[in-house]
């Protein structure tokens, strides 16, 4: 098992529930993920930024 630092780019949604599964989903393609926080949100392109550890 291994770790990986990603960082991940996804729409805005305007569900924070809807928003948090979007996140979980696109961070599991990656491998099972540790921990991740919102870095940067821009609200002109409606895009997150999301930085996390995974483990593979």
């Amino acid at each position: 098992m291994t770790t990986h630092f990603i960082s991940a780019e996804i729409d805005l949604q305007a569900n924070p529930l809807k928003m948090k599964k979007e996140i979980e989903r696109k961070l599991e393609q990656e491998g099972k993920p540790l921990r991740w926080a919102v870095t940067k949100v821009d609200e002109k392109s409606q895009k997150i930024e999301v930085e996390a550890i995974v483990t593979k």
